[in-house]
């Protein structure tokens, strides 16, 4: 029997353990494998220490491969221990405590450490990096002394770790010397909207800023920039880049550069016994920070040191797929291009989608999308077959999106996909990996799918395309659009088992609903408005409205704008207005400096430009009622000029519109809703593309439902036909409450219409008029407990009086749970 050769790798992280995975894949006894590793943990994901910052994940949750797996694979692993030498004329490593370990072959997996800046005052107390589980824990300990911080650094890490303390309870400020976000991964368009998404989400950001100096004596106290103003901290999180871990290398003589050199089998270049693998080393000139590269490194690596052939290592076309405190980035290639470049580009601001592609010869050379990055992958895998686009320009970019991640566009579109394309970044993990998992193991959800494969399973941003996937090889089998997901990361519960909970054990605030629901930690920008939500719709009196559970454009009353302003919009009913009206928005224009006055899409005026510290101010002086168009609320109610002005109109669509607005001003929903009423077939206030609309017709009125502007286009289904007024208004509240009750936060009504299923919701409400009188009497219960006063939901927390109460006293009722939730 030959004896085992002897393989040891220094280094444990997520690159190296992912070479040994290949090794003991292709020939399991070929090696006796000994691993020494820094860190006192084993192998573990760092896409996830964020997740771990903020309470929402354990280092179990993250671990990937616990100590009995090396035991039970054979490896002997020698935790919180740095090795010191490498004794390559000895074939030998020697650690700092003395360990030694012989070896035939080497692999060099030290990975890279982060770039604190030269500035003075590095060396003080609470100034930190970002990089592993003793980072997380320093930082958990802080926030609960101190309460500011800073982050330098507006990459993905700095975002994350920003967000982390914020989830944390800390006021955090991102520091960043670049103009744009993310600047290496996104261009200016994708940055800036990023910069927005952050921002309401409470993020502090100080752009184009450099720092010069820490400030304090023995601990941090502050920043210095280089125009003279600083900043107070507590807490300083370095989050500048990191730089390849070569010193132990260069110091046992191999060639190194940026990092440690390389060759295509990656061998390096001085020692052919040894390899390295990871953030460590630098092939063809390139160094690389993504896992998906330093997986197919690993790869490439096993093959060669266990004798499999010659496959070489090419380079990577980098591609970053990642989810930025819940938005959703990606980009490849040269996605910046230049002045004469050929770029198709869609941009939908208010919708947070982005999508670019930079052509050569009409074939794709970079990509960047924000938003909806579903297609990411299928266009590295364009790219990387040199595949001319021609024939698809006008419609490239609504690939999957389109139709649904699920739709017909989409699933052709995985289907198309090459077998061995990386669908799972994080994980390196590839569609014919996921198709296995569905046909020979016989997963069904993409819950199953990540148990076993791990695709979708770190930051998220694949679920859409693994979901394609699934449907690409199931088919009718499934329908995984319907599949019951949790509401977040942050738990386990779906939307509808929330409700439950939240109606059954009588749930009146959001710390108590996570506390009694086991959430992971405080909660997130997805779950948080969420609970409040249902809180607030399942009991309107016992409810506390939670403003430190909204957005900051619910908590300002306003939109915040690209420039860092923000939009007012003023209610004006059914697009209808006054003269006096009219003159007082003129007039606080004029005051406040506003600079842009527009009229808007729903027939309202918004004035563009206010600065945060007028926002009140301005509210109290326009007097007016807010229009929302912030909020997950009524929006607007469109109308035509209908049979009070039209020789064509055939019932009266403005006076029916201001009643319907009117009734429902101030009304939250689950997303924002917008209605119209036209007063003849014509439509022109486009009612069949709205949420809820109204069509005038000879002896009544036609009401259409689970309509959709926008990229994704539906138009309503015909609810019912109705004859009077009076029919009208209890249809629109029966469904709307239908709507309230049973739809999931952030589902728009086409979503949620297309999931209940329009049959069903026209039985509920259309023929069971014991459940539609029920429902109606929810609703008007519901809009008597708001506050009548015009404008007092419309100024900030700071300037509203303690007797500003948003419901009145109350007695507390039971609000049942509607058949679509049964």
């Amino acid at each position: 029997m030959t004896a085992q050769k002897k393989l040891v790798m220094i280094g444990n992280g997520m690159a190296g353990v992912r070479a040994i995975e290949e090794i003991l894949d292709a020939n399991p006894t070929m090696f006796d494998i000994t691993i020494f590793g820094a860190e006192k943990h084993p192998n573990y994901n760092r896409i996830l220490l964020s997740p771990v910052l903020a309470g929402e994940m354990s280092i179990a949750d993250i671990t990937l491969n616990d100590e009995h797996w090396y035991s039970d694979n054979g490896i002997t692993l020698h935790l919180d221990k740095t090795v010191e030498q490498i004794q390559r004329g000895y074939k030998k490593v020697i650690t700092e405590d003395g360990t030694q370990s012989e070896y035939d072959q080497l692999i060099i997996a030290t990975g890279s450490s982060p770039f604190m800046i030269p500035i003075p005052g590095t060396d003080k107390e609470g100034v930190i990096t970002f990089r592993n589980i003793d980072d997380c824990n320093v930082m958990v300990e802080t926030a609960k002394q101190y309460k500011r911080a800073a982050v330098i650094g507006g990459g993905l890490l700095g975002l994350e770790a920003a967000k982390g303390l914020i989830n944390l309870g800390m006021e955090v400020t991102v520091v960043h010397d670049q103009s744009t976000l993310m600047n290496m991964q996104l261009d200016e368009v994708a940055g800036e909207m990023l910069r927005i998404s952050l921002q309401a989400q409470g993020m502090d950001l100080r752009l184009a800023t450099l720092t010069t100096a820490v400030l304090g004596k023995e601990r941090v106290t502050g920043l210095l920039f280089a125009d003279g103003t600083t900043l107070d901290c507590d807490l300083l999180v370095m989050a500048a880049g990191i730089r390849p871990n070569k010193a132990l290398a260069e110091a046992s003589g191999l060639y190194c550069n940026r990092g440690i050199i390389v060759n295509d089998h990656m061998q390096t270049v001085t020692d052919p016994s040894v390899y390295a693998v990871g953030e460590c080393t630098e092939h063809r000139g390139v160094t690389y920070g993504l896992v998906a590269p330093l997986f197919e490194q690993a790869r490439i690596l096993a093959y060669q040191i266990t004798g499999q052939g010659l496959k070489s290592y090419e380079g990577s076309v980098v591609s970053t797929k990642l989810k930025v405190s819940g938005v959703d980035v990606f980009s490849a290639g040269d996605f910046k291009g230049s002045p004469e470049s050929d770029v198709i580009e869609y941009l939908d601001r208010a919708g947070g989608t982005y999508k670019k592609l930079v052509l050569e010869d009409n074939r794709i050379a970079g990509t960047v999308m924000f938003g909806d990055t579903v297609d990411g992958p299928n266009f590295v895998h364009m790219m990387q077959g040199n595949k001319d686009i021609s024939a698809q320009r006008s419609s490239l970019l609504f690939g999957g999106s389109v139709l649904g991640d699920t739709g017909h566009s989409g699933v052709d579109m995985a289907s198309a996909m090459a077998a061995d394309t990386i669908v799972c970044g994080c994980n390196g993990i590839t569609k014919q990996t996921i198709v296995d998992a569905i046909v020979k193991e016989g997963c069904m959800t993409r819950k199953e799918v990540t148990l076993y494969t791990k695709a979708a399973g770190s930051c998220g941003g694949c679920s859409g395309l693994v979901d394609q996937i699934l449907a690409s090889v199931l088919g009718a089998t499934i329908d995984v659009a319907t599949q019951d997901e949790p509401i977040c990361d942050c738990t386990d519960l779906t939307h509808e088992q929330v409700k439950l909970e939240i109606k059954n054990q009588q749930l009146t605030r959001v710390r108590r609903v996570m506390d009694e629901l086991g959430w992971k930690g405080e909660g997130c920008h997805i779950c948080r408005p969420a609970i409040n939500y249902y809180i607030g719709m399942i009991w309107p009196l016992k409810a506390e409205d939670e403003r430190s559970s909204r957005v900051v454009n619910e908590k300002l009353h306003a939109n915040i704008q690209k420039d860092g302003t923000f939009s007012v919009i003023p209610r004006i009913h059914g697009g209808e207005t006054t003269a006096d009206d009219l003159i007082r928005i003129g007039e606080v224009a004029r005051k406040y400096d506003v600079p842009t006055v527009k009229i808007t899409g729903g027939q309202r005026i918004s004035l563009f430009g206010v600065k945060k510290e007028d926002l009140v101010n301005v509210w109290r002086d326009l007097d007016m009622p807010s229009g929302f168009a912030y909020g997950k609320a009524l929006r607007t109610v469109k109308t035509c000029v209908g049979s009070k002005w039209c020789r064509f109109g055939t019932q009266d669509s403005t006076s029916m519109g201001i009643d319907l607005e009117k009734e429902f001003e101030r009304m939250w929903s689950p997303a924002k809703v917008k209605l119209a009423v036209s007063g003849c077939p014509r439509n022109c206030a486009e009612a069949s593309i709205k949420d809820l609309g109204v069509v005038g017709v000879k002896g009544g009125w036609e009401i259409y439902v689970g309509g959709n502007g926008g990229v994704k286009v539906r138009a309503g289904d015909l609810l019912c036909m109705l004859e009077t007024d009076d029919e009208v208004m209890q249809v629109t509240k029966a469904y709307l409450q239908y709507y309230r009750e049973t739809a999931r936060h952030n589902e728009r009504t086409a979503r949620w219409l297309e999931r209940i299923g329009p049959e069903t919701i026209k039985q509920d409400i259309v023929h069971d008029l014991d459940l539609r009188r029920a429902l109606v009497e929810r609703m008007d219960f519901y809009l008597t407990t708001l506050t009548t006063d015009p404008w007092r939901d419309c100024i900030a927390d700071e300037a509203r009086p303690v007797e500003m109460r948003r419901f009145k006293e109350y007695t507390p009722i039971d609000i049942p749970v509607t058949a679509a939730n049964a």
